[in-house]
């Protein structure tokens, strides 16, 4: 899929160590997608403006990565109807709980979905974007499937390596 339809957003250029995550797996599934930098607080005018023409551009998904106060999903999320996914960073001095609760914790009315702190957040806020994606693009779906075929095959490698170790 060539079309740009998730769009990966970072509060700073040091988040993206922890947003490759989402990348490695938007591309394993084929799915087109933009990344961009933008901040709540740094850069509102640009984050507002963003946000109000992403679906315009034909985004379909917003995954937000930031870390500190993490305003920046909430604040994406208070200017468009797209859905918004936020990754709490662990780049704070209080290991990303500060982001986490930023992310977590938004009013009635403007929902933010909170994926856990970091990597795997990340990780699973691009494996979550491609669920949401599926009603619309049945070929994602079997990405999908693959990469749980995949998961599973890996898994059970890894035990049969453990029996055989223990036995």
């Amino acid at each position: 899929m060539k079309k740009k339809i998730v769009s990966v957003v970072m509060g700073s250029d040091s988040d993206l160590a922890v947003m490759d995550e989402a990348i490695k797996i938007l591309q394993e599934f084929k799915i087109g997608f933009e990344v961009i930098i933008t901040s709540a607080h740094r850069s509102p005018r640009r984050t507002s403006l963003y946000a109000q023409r992403a679906s315009n551009r034909g985004i379909e998904v917003i995954i937000a990565g930031a870390g500190h106060s993490a305003h920046l999903a909430g604040v994406i999320a208070s200017h468009t109807t797209l859905p918004v996914i936020g990754v709490p960073i662990d780049s704070s001095p209080l290991s990303g709980i500060d982001a986490l609760f930023s992310t977590v914790q938004m009013p009635a009315g403007i929902p933010v979905a909170a994926m856990a702190v970091g990597k795997s957040g990340a990780r699973n806020a691009a494996i979550f974007s491609a669920q949401i994606l599926c009603a619309a693009h049945p070929e994602i779906k079997k990405e999908i499937d693959a990469y749980r075929k995949k998961l599973a095959r890996k898994l059970a490698e890894k035990s049969k390596v453990l029996e055989k170790q223990y036995s």
